[in-house]
């Protein structure tokens, strides 16, 4: 008995977060969409987005901690990797740089469009297996788009990161907050060793949702997401 309530609170509570995900992340996407693109405009662009971004963004690493209690069947260290990328570009380029380094790049409107578009679904998806309701569309939205999103976001990240480090390089003396003055060219070596990291990251969760395609559009499409 005590199980069962548990496993309800548990199922409540994931209805809510991620409800509450998608509507972030919708609120986002809006705010994605009244930008001016005809002109250079990614610090206000930023500014516009930045504290939903940190927000919903940051709330995802709850993601990481929901699949090692296992109230939800996800690999944590894939999560792990999937969600920390994402968080390492909020808070140690955009918010650790100033709005004309990493904030102006072309970087920030790809990786804004792929995470609204891929987020907005992918909490969509989750939300609607919960309830036990799961159209078929937004199962292939879900496991085709990404095809698509996950190489632009990608692109996004690594530009929004290049660009912190030119910052990093030209201004070292910027992060003394960070470290004392004789270390500050660690912080350029970080943003180095975040964009070195895709490469053996990005191909193996590229790969797994290609594996998970093949599962759920290849054989029952009301499987239930790893």
């Amino acid at each position: 008995m005590k199980s069962k309530k548990s496993s309800s609170v548990g199922t409540l509570y994931l209805k809510i977060y991620n409800l509450v995900q998608v509507f972030g992340w919708c609120y986002i996407f809006y705010k994605f969409l009244q930008n001016d693109f005809s002109s250079t405009t990614g610090p206000d662009l930023w500014q516009s987005v930045k504290w939903p971004v940190i927000i919903f963004q940051h709330a995802a690493l709850l993601e990481v901690v929901h699949a090692a209690l296992g109230l939800v069947k996800s690999n944590p260290a894939l999560t792990g990797f999937q969600v920390l990328s994402r968080v390492a570009v909020v808070s140690a380029v955009l918010l650790a740089t100033p709005d004309n380094y990493a904030a102006s790049s072309p970087g920030l409107p790809l990786a804004l469009l792929a995470w609204s578009i891929t987020e907005i679904i992918r909490y969509l998806y989750y939300f609607t297996n919960l309830i036990k309701f799961v159209p078929y569309f937004l199962t292939w939205l879900r496991y085709t788009l990404f095809i698509v999103l996950y190489p632009i976001g990608v692109t996004g990240e690594l530009l929004c990161t290049y660009a912190a480090t030119q910052y990093a390089k030209a201004y070292p003396q910027a992060f003394n907050y960070m470290f004392p003055n004789s270390w500050n060219f660690i912080y350029y070596y970080m943003l180095i060793g975040i964009m070195l990291i895709y490469i053996p990251v990005f191909p193996m969760l590229y790969l797994h949702m290609i594996s998970q395609r093949r599962k759920i559009l290849g054989g029952s499409t009301h499987k239930k997401a790893q």
